[in-house]
């Protein structure tokens, strides 16, 4: 990457690259997927169930934010496992990669929904929570980038990819995925 300019195209080619395959591997058009994707949001919001939002580092960081926003501005009921006495207590005395898994089990109802955020697709952490959340019986939607073959993007309803090379480009991309979907929902439930 040389320059700004070259910067902002390869955003935009990743995003324009974007793919979204639903949970028979069957790629499904953008636009249909974020509409479903939406249907799904609304209704969980009309049936007072909840959204759970997991990552790692930057993609922990994006699920707060995408959480707070949702909760906020959409009446969504959200919850993200952030708390550091949880994440501590699970990962000293189960394993780290149960940090996410571990309280699903005890909170997911059927017909609630996990976002699942990584950008490797890898994390083991996110796959047993992929895992648990289906099954539970929920709906869940996957978020990854680097690898087209990374583990979640085969465990979702719907699996958002983006063939970004490096994190930073992954992540901006799934902020600019995630930010969509919640603008499309806010757009639904105004109207």
């Amino acid at each position: 990457m040389n320059n700004w300019k070259q910067n902002i195209l390869t955003m935009k080619n990743d995003l324009e690259s974007l793919s979204v395959r639903d949970c028979n591997m069957k790629e499904v058009h953008n636009d249909k997927a974020f509409e479903i994707w939406v249907d799904y949001t609304c209704t969980i919001k009309d049936n007072r169930k909840s959204v759970y939002l997991v990552g790692n580092g930057a993609s922990a960081s994006m699920a707060s934010h995408m959480a707070a926003d949702l909760g906020k501005n959409g009446g969504v009921s959200t919850e993200v496992f952030t708390d550091m006495s949880l994440i501590t207590a699970i990962a000293n005395d189960i394993s780290y990669d149960e940090v996410f898994a571990e309280p699903l089990k005890r909170k997911m109802v059927e017909g609630d929904m996990l976002v699942a955020i990584s950008s490797s697709g890898n994390s083991p952490n996110v796959v047993k929570a992929c895992s648990a959340a289906k099954a539970l019986k929920g709906i869940v939607i996957t978020i990854s980038a680097l690898r087209n073959d990374n583990k979640i993007r085969q465990m979702g309803d719907l699996n958002f990819y983006v063939p970004c090379t490096t994190y930073g480009m992954a992540e901006s991309c799934h902020a600019a995925i995630l930010h969509f979907w919640i603008d499309k929902m806010l757009d639904r439930i105004k109207t």
